[in-house]
């Protein structure tokens, strides 16, 4: 199973740009799909996140900001990144958990924030 995110890029300041991760199985086999990011020199950490039949959760530092959606029929989830600011640069990686399976994992897509 493959996922692939696309869709970063160089976004000033207070704008906004869509990530997007679409899978290569039924986004629908996935208990779960979240997006994590990496900053230079910082540990991955989880941004935001949803199971299956459930809503999206949030980190605190991009509650508000960013939205997390989902599109079955194109076996795709997206993260909507609004008002981003400088400390949002990273890389960003969507990854999903099935059942049996275990976690796969995308393979990064960088986003910069200019200030």
């Amino acid at each position: 199973v493959q996922l692939q995110a696309s869709g970063g890029g160089l976004v000033q300041a207070g704008g906004s740009l869509r990530l997007s991760c679409e899978a290569s199985t039924s986004i629908s086999s996935f208990n779960r799909v979240d997006w994590y990011r990496q900053a230079p020199g910082k540990q991955r950490e989880w941004v935001a996140g949803s199971i299956s039949s459930g809503s999206a959760s949030y980190a605190d530092s991009v509650k508000g900001r960013f939205t997390f959606s989902r599109d079955n029929a194109k076996n795709t989830v997206y993260l909507q990144m609004n008002i981003p600011k400088p400390e949002d640069t990273a890389v960003y990686y969507c990854r999903g958990d099935r059942p049996l399976f275990g976690a796969s994992w995308g393979q990064g897509t960088l986003v910069t924030v200019s200030s």
